[in-house]
Formats: C-alpha cells, structure tokens, sequence
C-alpha cells in the first residue's frame, strides 16, 4: 500500500502540514508551574451545575497557577445543535462568575489560538488525518450502517467483544485499487484510527484528581471523521488540545472509558497528552441513599434554578469550592474574611468517589456569604433579581430603597450578625411583612397567652406606646406589661417557677410581634416598628385587636 498516494487522494485539497500549524500555534510564554485549561461544551441549549462545577475547577487551576483559561465550543455535532446556545453557555458562566482569558466571547473570539469554534477548524483536522494516513495510521472504511449493525449482533452472540477492530475489521487491508473503485462508485466512507493496541496489555496513566491508573490499550480502530469530513470528539479534542497548548483537561468520569483511545490518539500524533482529571458525579441524598443528579428529577441541576430563585453568585462559587476541595472549609474558618480567590486549589484535594450535592449545605454557605456583603450590595442584588424575574417588585424596590437599606441592616452588622438571608425569593418573603399588601399572619399566638390576654396585651400596648421611646424604655414597659398580667419578668424566673406565673415576658412581646410581623420570629422589634413608622405599627396592632 502506497500510504502517501492514499493521503492524497483523500486529501487533494489540503496542501498545509503538521508542521505548518504547530509554527502558527507555538508553545506559550508562561511562567513556570501555569496551567492551560478549557472548557469544551457542546452548544446544545443546556448547561447545568456539573458543568459549573467543571468551570470552575478549570478556572481555579489556570487563575491561581498565573495560567490561561478558554473557552472553545465544540460544535461537531450539527443535529444536536440549538441556535443561541452558546450566547447562553457564556452568559449563564459570566453571571456565576467564571470568566475566561480567551476563545468565545459574548464580544467574539478572542485569542491567538483560534479560530475556538470546533467546525471552523475543519481543515486543520483534515491536515493532521491526512498526515495519519501518510504515515498507515488511518484507512478509509467503507462499512455502511447496517453492516456494522450486523457486525455487532455477530459478536455479541459469539461472545466476542464489540467493535471494529482486527479481524472484524473488513475495510482495514482494502488495497489501493479497492479503495479508488469504491470512491469511483460514490461509496460514502469514514477515516478510521490504524490502532496497533493489544487487548491483552495494559499501560499506566496519573489522573490528577484519581492519581495512577492501569487501563487496558485501546484495540478498536475508531472513527476519526465521519462521512461528512467532520471530526468525531475524540479527533477533534486531541488535535485542539495540543494546538491550544493545554496542559490539564478537566472532565467527567463518564469519560474514563475513553482515556485509552485518546491517549492512543495522542501517542500516534506524537504529542504530549495533557494531565487528565476525571471528576466524580455530583450526588444527592433521597430516602436515605445516593443517586446521581438528574436533569429530569432535580431541578436544582438546573443553573436557571439559582438564577430564578436569586441565589448570589458568590455564594453559589462558595459553595462548590467546598465540595471542589475538601480543605476549603478549614481554610475558610481561618479566613473569614478573604476573598475565595486566595484559596490555593488543587486538583488532589477533589473527590475521587461520588460528590455529595446538598443544598441544605448550599444554603448555610449563602447565610455566610450574605453577611459579609454590605446593605447596599445585598440591595443592589436584589433589585437586579426582580428586574430579570420578578419584574413587578422593580417599583416597590425602588421606591423604597432606603426602608430596604434599613431593613437589611437589623442585627446584621454585631459580633453575632443575624444569618436569616438566603436567597432573592426568601429574602423578600423573609421581610414581606414591612409591606401591608403582602403581610399575613403566619404563626399562632403562644399557648402559654390566653385569648384574652392576648387582647389585653395589644390594647395597653397601644395605650402606653410612645414612638419616641428609646428601646430600654420600650421594653421596659413591656417588661411592667407583663408582670401586672401574671407573667415573669425573666424567662428565667419562669422556668425556675413556672407554677407561679402565666408565662413570662418573652411570650408577652411575642403577641405583640406576631400582631406587627405575622411570625414569631423577627429581627429586633423595637427596630422593625422604627422602620415601620409608628401609624403602620399602631394600624397593625388595631388591626389584630380587630381579628380577636
């Protein structure tokens, strides 16, 4: 076989080589130790926290390392393909915060080593095939469907191992009047991988995040470009990643299995494969045991989910570095107020088994990050959220600005902040009650208050309420309140006694909470009825009186 005649006839029209590109796209001028990483995802309309998740770890790794982080789109795939996906994909990972130092853009490609849309690049895999062929790595196969079909039935009912490969292999020796005869006739044809592997022997790999590996060799001659000239992932990543000068790939476990025939693919190049690191499925516990996230099932695998709900994009990052990184948490202890950025990540400290999603967890980690943003950050938030999905809170927002402002400043800002804000959508439910079109009584008066102290409670309280009292005074009265209705002075006192009193005055001011806020539990009362203004307060409380 005359492999070189072979390349050019299936190849006339590239007259570039191998050389040719590695001279366009050299290696890079970083400084030591920096790494290359990418994120590759198909424009499919879809983008969800796994691949936030990867994003991220992608991004820490080329960041904290002085590196660079890109972006390519990896656009083979024309069926699957929806239009404006890639606008979402980018805007979706600008929002959560994971930026990128070149390839797509939601202005345009940017970077030297493009062009970063995978069909765009078309030739330059057709350039390094047709090198393949020159070298009887690569062969055209002529199969049709159904015959690879029927090859597979034939195997599965001999035992044999599925795949194209050695003796099953048909179109592997055509010769080169074969192969000129089948052209001839219009016979549509892949270029498949020449592979030299033996199923019997194995080779040694270290994953970044799961260390040594012994995988079998890859034996299957496998599809390089499909019929239309485009190439299949497995081509198209090898040849874009050496060219791109990646140096760390970043992808799910669901690949492990395919490890071997890309570094088959990378050692017949003659390139450098980059460090591989296989992250782990992200979990969820239900009824007691773990199951892998689903798009169907779990919403929250979703990212609109967190964009609709207004969780902050800090604290959607905060959280998976706890779950990218076993140290971070520790880390964060001894830092609780360094910006995330200074964490110095590493893929050894990733799971190598399941990933445990939580979002209880999720939003204890919002609790935190949320008090260390100031009133105005949270506002400014806030209000972004409604414009994009609760559009008819933008008025009320902004209208009263400085009420929220107020607000979101109760018992936030002492050595114990109150930690009670989550997200947009509980944030606003959370402080509903300041607004009287959206105030309703949630919780019961206490058991330990009768029906008729409850009333007695709101009408003196009305009487003897004096907006200009400062809150010692304030209490005070209540505290007097309380011990002429049989109720103790201090929770205490009843605890020790409570044969000797009603209740004690924590019940007492919590009628009188319920009756303002509808709950009863809520910031600093005296505080909320000084936001409130005292004709809304003393309205609120006739208004109960009114009910009973």
């Amino acid at each position: 076989m005359n492999h070189t005649e072979l390349a050019e006839l299936l190849f006339p029209h590239i007259d570039k080589t191998p050389k040719y590109y590695e001279t366009l796209y050299p290696e890079r001028v970083l400084p030591e130790g920096a790494k290359v990483t990418r994120l590759g995802p198909s424009p499919t309309g879809f983008i969800h926290l796994g691949n936030l998740y990867g994003a991220f770890a992608d991004e820490r790794l080329a960041h904290r390392s002085g590196g660079v982080f890109f972006l390519r789109i990896e656009d083979t795939d024309e069926k699957r393909e929806v239009e404006g996906a890639a606008e979402t994909i980018i805007s979706s990972l600008e929002y959560f915060g994971v930026t990128f130092d070149e390839g797509v853009t939601s202005e345009g490609e940017r970077g030297i080593y493009g062009p970063y849309y995978q069909r765009a690049r078309e030739l330059i895999y057709q350039c390094y095939a047709k090198d393949l062929t020159a070298r009887g790595l690569a062969y055209p196969c002529f199969c049709t469907e159904d015959q690879i079909l029927l090859l597979r039935e034939q195997q599965e009912n001999s035992g044999e191992n599925p795949g194209y490969y050695g003796s099953f292999a048909r179109c592997r020796d055509l010769d080169l009047i074969d192969i000129k005869r089948n052209i001839a006739e219009g016979k549509p044809y892949v270029l498949r991988f020449r592979s030299a592997g033996d199923p019997g022997r194995s080779f040694q790999i270290i994953d970044g995040i799961r260390g040594l590996l012994s995988m079998p060799e890859n034996f299957h001659d496998v599809v390089l470009l499909k019929q239309n000239g485009i190439p299949t992932y497995h081509f198209a990543h090898v040849v874009d990643d050496h060219l791109m000068r990646t140096t760390h790939v970043v992808r799910g476990e669901e690949w492990l299995s395919s490890l071997p025939v890309h570094v088959a693919l990378f050692d017949a190049m003659g390139f450098a494969p980059p460090t591989y690191c296989h992250t782990t499925v992200l979990m969820k516990t239900e009824n007691g045991n773990k199951r892998k996230l689903s798009k169907r099932k779990d919403p929250e695998l979703s990212l609109n989910y967190y964009r609709s709900l207004g969780y902050h994009p800090k604290a959607v990052r905060e959280y998976l570095l706890t779950i990218l990184n076993s140290n971070y948490e520790e880390w964060r202890l001894a830092n609780p107020q360094n910006p995330m950025e200074e964490f110095e990540f590493s893929t050894e400290k990733m799971s190598s088994s399941g990933t445990l999603f939580d979002l209880d967890k999720l939003n204890d980690v919002s609790k935190e990050v949320l008090v260390r943003l100031s009133d105005e950050e949270i506002y400014d938030f806030l209000l972004l959220w409604a414009k994009d999905h609760r559009p008819e809170l933008v008025t009320l927002f902004t209208d009263k600005k400085e009420m929220l402002l107020r607000i979101f400043a109760m018992d936030r800002h002492g050595e114990k902040p109150r930690k009670d804000l989550i997200y947009c959508e509980q944030i606003f439910d959370y402080i509903s009650y300041f607004f009287n079109d959206r105030f309703k009584v949630q919780d019961p008066y206490p058991e330990e208050v009768e029906k008729q102290d409850v009333l007695t409670i709101l009408e003196s309280y009305v009487n003897n309420y004096d907006h200009s009292d400062d809150r010692s005074i304030w209490f005070e009265k209540i505290r007097a309140l309380s011990v002429k209705l049989g109720y103790a002075a201090k929770p205490n006192d009843y605890k020790k006694n409570p044969s000797l009193y009603k209740g004690h005055v924590g019940h007492v001011s919590t009628v009188i909470r319920i009756a303002l806020t509808g709950r009863a539990s809520s910031p600093d009362l005296w505080e909320i009825q000084q936001i409130m203004g005292e004709k809304q307060a003393m309205e609120r409380i006739d208004k109960a009186v009114s009910t009973l």
